[in-house]
């Protein structure tokens, strides 16, 4: 396996791991993102077993001893497995997450205390971070996204899940193939809080969409957003 490293908008890095033995025969890729500032943001760690080769990308790009912040959508393997090996190189690192996934998990799993994600954006140097509650969407109760004001970049998370190992970047529908992973996973809370809050997203009108599995997105996110809302309303009434 190798983890590719691909600026997907200016100054966010999507670090891809493809791994073949997930979800076969199309594989699966676990991707994080590296938003590169004064004090560099990580948005999700991977697993365990995924370090060597993120936390590389990761001192390739910003240098591990600087990392200073980092995030993640929910509490899974996926996204926070590694948060407490990234925490040991970086003297200044702090994890940053909503006060329920604080007070519920992450007081007591971050080796270092983690830092309350506030209502005022979290300004990194070069790039603005508004943190964005979104309990139970795509699941876990603790959910949370982030919305990079600077370059109308929505860190996605689980959203827009697909399948196999597409590029780094598309302009066409996400759609579509994130339904094909919700029909193969079923790892949405389908009750009546996704659309709305998917929707509410859409306002934002982001430009990037970076998904956490699968190519992330160039163009009009906010219709890509209202699209994957009518999927959902679509499906909870089939």
């Amino acid at each position: 396996m190798e983890t590719r490293i691909d600026e997907i908008a200016p100054d966010i890095f999507r670090l891809s791991t493809y791994v073949p033995a997930v979800a076969p025969p199309a594989g699966f890729t676990f991707n994080q993102f590296v938003v590169r500032g004064d004090e560099p943001f990580l948005f999700h760690c991977g697993m365990r077993q995924l370090f060597p080769l993120v936390s590389a990308a990761v001192d390739q790009l910003v240098g591990l001893e600087r990392l200073r912040w980092i995030a993640f959508g929910h509490v899974e393997a996926d996204e926070c497995g590694a948060m407490n090996l990234f925490l040991a190189p970086a003297p200044d690192a702090q994890v940053i997450h909503g006060p329920l996934a604080c007070m519920v998990s992450l007081n007591d799993l971050a080796d270092r205390p983690p830092v309350i994600a506030g209502d005022e954006p979290l300004d990194i140097g070069g790039h603005r971070m508004r943190f964005l509650p979104t309990p139970h969407v795509p699941h876990n109760w603790e959910s949370g996204l982030w919305f990079d004001e600077t370059t109308r970049t929505l860190l996605a998370g689980d959203l827009f899940t697909s399948l196999g190992d597409g590029p780094a970047l598309v302009e066409t529908d996400l759609v579509e193939g994130a339904m094909v992973a919700e029909e193969v996973f079923h790892a949405t809370s389908t009750g009546p809080a996704i659309a709305a809050t998917i929707r509410s997203l859409a306002e934002l009108e982001p430009t990037t969409l970076t998904c956490m599995h699968g190519s992330s997105f160039s163009g009009d996110g906010a219709a890509q957003l209202r699209a994957l809302a009518d999927a959902y309303d679509a499906a909870l009434v089939g």
